[in-house]
């Protein structure tokens, strides 16, 4: 028997025990660090790689990293991020590294999402911009589409009233191109057309597709642009948890300043006097502020928490919001829980999975504000702004019987302010549900097939009560309920290929898809009057003595389209773009129901070329030049069709249910279309430290859809009305946008962004070229025609008689007359025509509501831990017609101080201003058109960043604290409340899908004065 030589078995003892000692020593080496840029800003999600290895981490939300290293004598770590230059360091043993990256302008290309893809910045050739998520978060808004005011040129953003908690937000670009039909840009949000906004603090980035090159491929919807959204996806690495919480108190900006009970009673003795009544005006037992009853102080609290994270095979981001707003009305507010969540699964090396969810659920409650004076309501009744200004300040709120006061003394019989803000009920519910899913299979190598399917669901419910404790809106009916709910069902369904390959030295994209879209919408309303109870609200409506007629309707749009685009760079110096989209809807005419939207970009990399690309100063020069046609659709569904109406006749003596010709068929109607040329230029100098964007661009939209009444009365329709392609309107502008980094060192750090938008639009053909008339006032105003379209001038302009001052008696001075009866003290007309007597023919054109440009001006500054930002916008030369004064100095209502002291009198004749209780009648004249010319500071922020040294005692990733303030400033001329103007009209309609009737100001809910403190914490 051989013998174990225990000395060999020591030996290879001690060999293994160095080998395992070595290796777990090789496997356990680890280095950390944390990686910056120039202004120690951490970054978040740059690779750490293990030169030569698959290895590879990213950094956490505070640019921290940890990564095992196999030989950390001779490996070498490789950061790289896009728009920094990539940075190798030789380990060297090192366990802790810490790394400062450099912006490389080589590499500050950044991918912006367009339509069906992505592309990097540098590569455009359209007119695309762009908005960070950082920017839309400065700070809080309920609709992210606010976010945008100012952040980028050619973008015009406005509340549809005010400040009002839950009101609409309406976003143009690049003007009206359209005259009937809405020039709301389409929203896409992760690839799903016609989505509603998320919050702010789930989105990445907004870009905005402004030329035809950027948005043909969304064919029939580009014509207003295209914005789209991209909300947060999950990283590589750790799990990261962040919450965010703001609070926000708010006042509003501004009130008018009008007469006390003791001034309004000598202002109506006044009246009197100047109309030959000596019996001075009985003044009332009350000294009532109405404007300070319905104001108060309003607030609003988010709160946000998602977490993120992910691996090589799966990646999630989750989060949930809460919102809520109490209004600087009393009564008013607003309550939204939304919730988002992403998931994107790497199944294998060919197929990538995607789930999208979105959901909100949000409650409004609102009280009446820009009255039409319809609805059965006389003398805008319901509405509680403009009642605050006009109900006499000598009377009570309650009578001595406990009941509300309604006897207004002077002007229509209306129920006060109070009790309409605190005892009318207008509730609005709305849910909404998104879900979208999408499978990526690579074919081949440079071959992708992409499909998409969305389906959402949008519910809304308003109901309004008024008691019958409101005398006069509903008393005499014993209450009024009201209830409409609709439903809105879109599916969506995409796929499309994407084929990437390099010719030489050319780069080739093609991408080919098909895309269908059916969007289902329900409508629901029934109403009552008479209850024996106001308990129940207008949730028990067979309670009422009187059910009226309900109301249902149904609508179905269905749209297929076939799309493409192919994408060539050649040599990194040319590029060319071309889409196309063919669009088949079903809400048009049997003869036009399908249409193509080609386009076509050309773009040139000067810097590139041999000849400039040495000259230091400039790091980047481009020219760019588009071409394209989109279109709008213009009409909702069946309007082309021939329709009936109905109506109640008479058979045998009792009264049946009928109906009658209505409209006519136009089985050529077509979309609206837009032609569009797009210039543009980009440029970089010193690395970058200044970049520029202009564009110049011509939009021409022709075959706009209008209302031809010439159809003759004999043959029978009720509507004179057939919808007819006669219109055309030409937009016209430059955009300008400049960045420019002003200082960058270790611990400070400042930053400007400006940019200006100019833009003419003009009317070029109507009907005949015959003037459009419409109206922009109250219906119990003088007028019903306030607005007029009229060939060779802007959209829009404001219509009515010519102010010519105030008339001093004896003979009028040449070319001027007053209404019938005019004394000395009356105003003066322009008499247009030189009858001698002001009728409707010396109406004219007195204003013009659309602004010369618009404009965004911020900085931002850092020092150390600390950051402030400071943002600007304003608007330039866009009129106003204040309403509100046409109401306030008709002598029917209360009155401004300003007026009573300037008006006319027999020992006060150098003024502009009439005499009170003058034979105006609420006249639509340039005597009320104002300046509408302002500058805001619409935010400025201070925070402050707990430093990591702290953090870490904590374990806390990151800590931010803030506070800030909007609409803190305003500098304007305008007399009015607020010069962001949006009432909607008398009409009722919604100014969002009216391009007509703008700049009119009546009844807003006031913009809001806000002061917000905010918290981000990251574990």
């Amino acid at each position: 028997m051989q013998k174990t030589n225990p000395n060999k078995f020591l030996n290879i003892s001690t060999f293994l025990g160095c080998m395992l000692f070595a290796m777990f020593s090789y496997a356990q080496t680890t280095v950390t660090g944390k990686v910056i840029d120039e202004q120690t800003e951490p970054l978040l999600g740059v690779t750490v790689l293990i030169k030569g290895s698959s290895s590879a981490t990213t950094t956490d939300i505070d640019g921290n990293y940890s990564i095992s290293v196999a030989d950390a004598a001779t490996a070498t770590i490789v950061y790289s991020y896009v728009g920094y230059a990539t940075t190798e360091v030789p380990v060297n043993n090192q366990s802790v590294i810490n790394v400062t990256l450099k912006e490389d302008l080589a590499l500050l290309d950044q991918i912006v999402v367009v339509g069906y893809g992505g592309v990097k910045k540098s590569d455009i050739t359209g007119s695309v911009s762009s908005v960070t998520g950082k920017e839309l978060n400065a700070f809080p808004v309920l609709d992210a589409a606010q976010a945008l005011q100012g952040r980028a040129a050619g973008v015009v953003v406005q509340s549809n009233n005010g400040g009002e908690p839950g009101a609409p937000i309406n976003i143009q670009i690049r003007g009206n191109t359209s005259i009937g039909a809405s020039s709301s840009p389409l929203i896409v949000v992760d690839g799903f057309i016609g989505a509603s906004m998320p919050q702010a603090n789930d989105i990445e980035s907004m870009e905005i597709l402004k030329d035809a090159s950027a948005t043909a491929i969304y064919g029939s919807r580009g014509a207003n642009g295209v914005v789209l959204v991209t909300t947060k996806k999950g990283r590589n690495g750790k799990m990261v948890v962040e919450y965010n919480t703001n609070y926000s108190i708010q006042n509003t900006t501004n009130e008018l300043d009008l007469l006390n009970a003791d001034q309004f009673a000598a202002y109506q003795t006044q009246i009197r006097a100047n109309n030959g009544n000596t019996i001075a005006y009985p003044q009332g037992p009350a000294n009532t502020d109405w404007q300070d009853l319905i104001y108060t102080t309003g607030s609003t609290k988010t709160h946000q928490f998602s977490f993120s994270g992910g691996s090589d095979k799966i990646n999630f981001y989750a989060s949930a919001n809460y919102f809520d707003q109490e209004g600087i009305i009393i009564n008013s507010d607003f309550e939204r829980i939304t919730f988002l969540s992403n998931i994107d699964a790497q199944v294998n090396d060919k197929l990538k999975l995607g789930l999208n969810l979105f959901g909100s659920l949000g409650t409004k409650n609102g009280v009446s504000t820009q009255s039409t004076g319809l609805g059965g309501i006389g003398g805008g009744g319901d509405d509680v702004i403009s009642l605050a200004m006009r109900y006499a300040p000598d009377q009570p709120v309650f009578n001595d019987d406990g009941s509300y006061n309604s006897g207004n003394t002077v002007g229509d019989l209306v129920d006060n302010p109070f009790a309409i803000a605190t005892e009318r009920v207008d509730e609005t519910r709305e849910t909404d549900f998104r879900s979208n899913f999408y499978a990526n299979y690579e074919i081949i190598k440079g071959l992708e097939f992409k499909t998409t399917l969305g389906l959402s669901s949008e519910t809304s419910k308003q109901g309004t009560y008024s008691p019958s404790s409101l005398e006069v809106t509903a008393g005499a009916v014993g209450g009024r309920a009201a209830i409409v709910n609709t439903r809105q069902r879109d599916v969506l369904n995409e796929n499309y290929l994407t084929y990437k390959r390099d010719i030489g030295k050319g780069k080739l994209t093609l991408l080919g898809g098909l895309s269908y879209q059916k969007t289902t919408t329900e409508v629901f309303g029934a109403a009552a009057n008479g209850f024996l109870s106001d308990s129940f609200s207008f949730y028990n409506l067979g309670s009422a003595q009187t059910l009226l007629p309900a109301t249902s309707a149904l609508s179905v749009v269905e749209i297929q389209s076939q799309f493409g685009r192919v994408n060539f760079d050649w040599d990194d110096k040319y590029l060319f773009t071309a889409t196309v989209r063919r669009d088949g809807a079903s809400n048009f005419a049997k003869n036009e129901k399908y249409a193509i939207f080609p386009s076509a970009a050309i773009g040139w990399k000067i810097s590139n070329e041999d000849f400039i690309k040495d000259i230091n100063a400039i790091s980047n020069l481009k020219l760019r030049a588009s071409y394209g046609v989109t279109g709008n659709p213009a009409i909702r569904p069946y309007q082309s069709l021939a329709r009936f109406a109905s109506l109640y006749a008479s058979s045998n003596g009792e009264t049946v249910g009928a109906v009658t010709s209505d409209q006519p068929a136009n089985p050529n109607l077509k979309w609206e279309s837009s032609y569009q040329t797009n210039i543009g230029l980009d440029l970089g100098l010193l690395k970058n430290r200044f970049t520029l964007s202009l564009d110049y661009y011509n939009i021409d939209t022709k075959d706009i859809i209008l209302s031809n009444n010439g159809i003759p009365e004999y043959f029978g329709y009720l509507s004179s009305d057939i919808l007819t392609n006669l219109g055309e309107v030409n937009n016209k502008g430059f955009e300008l946008a400049l960045t420019s980094r002003n200082i960058s060192n270790e611990n400070f750090s400042w930053t400007t962004n400006f940019n200006i938008s100019f833009n003419k639009n003009k009317v070029v053909a109507l009907i005949n070229d015959a003037d459009v008339f419409d109206d922009g006032t109250p219906s119990y105003f003088s007028h019903d025609q306030s607005t007029i379209l009229r060939v060779g001038e802007e959209v829009g302009l404001f219509w009515g008689y010519d102010y010519a001052g105030v008339y001093q008696g004896g003979a009028l001075p040449a070319g001027t007359a007053t209404l019938a009866g005019g004394v000395a003290g009356d105003p003066l007309f322009r008499d247009i025509d030189n009858s001698g007597d002001i009728t409707e023919d010396d109406r004219t054109t007195i204003g013009n509501p659309n602004p010369d440009y618009t404009f965004g001006f911020t900085n931002n500054f850092s020092y150390k831990d600390f950051d402030l930002s400071i943002f600007f916008q304003g608007s330039q030369g866009g009129e106003i017609f204040n309403l509100t004064n046409v109401q306030l100095v008709n002598g029917d209502a209360n009155t401004t101080v300003d007026n009573f002291n300037n008006a006319w009198t027999p020992t006060n004749t150098n003024t502009n201003v009439p005499r009170v209780g003058n034979n105006s009648n609420r006249e639509i004249s340039s005597r009320f058109v104002e300046d509408g010319s302002y500058i805001r500071l619409k935010n400025i922020a201070l925070g402050y960043n707990v430093p990591s040294e702290f953090l870490s005692k904590i374990r806390l990733e990151r800590l931010r604290f803030s506070v800030s303030a909007q609409n803190l400033l305003t500098i304007t001329d305008y007399s009015g409340l607020d010069p962001e103007a949006s009432y909607f009209g008398g009409g009722g309609s919604s100014n969002a899908k009216q391009n007509t009737i703008r700049g009119f100001d009546f009844g807003n809910y006031p913009t809001s004065r806000t002061v917000t403190f905010s918290l981000n914490a990251t574990f």
